[in-house]
């Protein structure tokens, strides 16, 4: 089976549905948002302060892009990332690529309820964060993350429950042809 990338703005259902998909599928799973909140630790910053950073260092962005282009060539593997599937995309890596949307609030509902925080503080990082993300992308490499063209599936799940999403996803696959065992 070729990989599976599947990307979203935090608080998307990103980590819960490819968690759903690897126990579903049997696949492995790698988080990219870990080695960057491993950079961010490594330079004593949080994830605010490390993206502004990052704005002027484009070298970080590259050497994460090469590890998450590395996990793809290999295969068989399902990477979360919000540039996994652009990745894929851009350097010929076979992938089925999902990128998941979610309304504003719920994002930041789901974030709160997972870190804590109170609302208003938790939409300003998150805001802060994804306007920092957007430039870098834009700059850098010319994406703009507005444009879910490249993707096979994309799905709102701003009122579905994540078992649901992974179904959509395994129903897409199905039609498409990808997988083994499906």
């Amino acid at each position: 089976m070729d990989s599976i990338t599947i990307g979203g703005l935090p608080g998307s259902g990103t980590t819960t549905v490819a968690k759903i998909l690897k126990e579903k599928l049997g696949l492995p799973y790698v988080y990219a948002g870990d080695m960057f909140r491993e950079m961010a630790k490594e330079y004593g910053m949080t994830l605010s302060e490390f993206g502004s950073y990052c704005e002027k260092h484009p070298e970080i962005d590259r050497e994460l892009d090469k590890k998450q282009e590395m996990i793809l060539s290999l295969g068989n593997v399902i990477l979360e990332g919000r540039l996994a599937g652009w990745i894929s995309y851009r350097k010929g890596i076979p992938a089925f690529k999902i990128w998941l949307e979610c309304e504003g609030d719920e994002r930041v509902r789901r974030v709160m309820e997972r870190e804590g925080g109170k609302f208003e503080d938790v939409r300003k990082q998150m805001r802060e964060r994804e306007k920092s993300e957007k430039k870098r992308y834009s700059n850098f490499y010319g994406i703009d993350m507005d444009d879910t063209s490249i993707y096979d599936i994309v799905i709102d799940t701003t009122d579905i429950k994540p078992e649901e999403v992974a179904g959509k996803i395994i129903e897409k696959m199905k039609e498409m042809r990808i997988g083994r065992n499906l």
